[in-house]
């Protein structure tokens, strides 16, 4: 399949590691409230959103999932695939119908390890997006639970 390349953000792969990645591309639809993981469940895909918005969340024992993040066009929808023990540490679940391109995760691991550079790249752009998550995990969360106003930025 020859997707276009720009649906990964250009600063988060070199144009040929993102190439290679949308070579493997299989484009999925979900409708609206349909599950695409569940945490605790074994991560073997993970997704670029083509279009709509899907929702990560947190079960909070005794009360409904708590909403984390909202992701939308060219995000990154899973990030456990890469890191053993490749179990999903959130849910997610399709806010508003989403299109999106689904990726067989087992592939591209190996694809990792056969190829250091590309490897690398992957690594770095899914650190990166782990990072940001984390951060927005917590803040969600602080605004959730903690005391007033204990989530926003200093």
């Amino acid at each position: 399949m020859n997707a276009p390349v720009t649906t990964i953000p250009p600063r988060a792969l070199p144009a040929e590691h993102r190439q290679r990645l949308m070579d493997l591309a299989r484009e999925v639809a979900f409708p609206i409230g349909a599950r695409l993981f569940e945490e605790g469940g074994r991560a073997d895909h993970f997704w670029i959103i083509r279009t709509g918005t899907v929702d990560l969340d947190m079960r909070v024992p005794g009360r409904r999932a708590a909403v984390i993040e909202s992701l939308g066009h060219d995000e990154l929808v899973g990030w456990s695939w890469l890191y053993a023990p490749y179990i999903w540490h959130l849910g997610a679940e399709a806010a508003t119908p989403v299109r999106a391109y689904e990726f067989d995760a087992a592939l591209v691991r190996t694809m990792c390890e056969a190829d250091a550079d590309f490897g690398r790249s992957v690594a770095q752009w899914v650190g990166g997006v782990v990072a940001r998550r984390l951060h927005a995990t917590r803040t969600r969360l602080l605004d959730l639970y903690g005391p007033y106003g204990s989530g926003g930025l200093r």
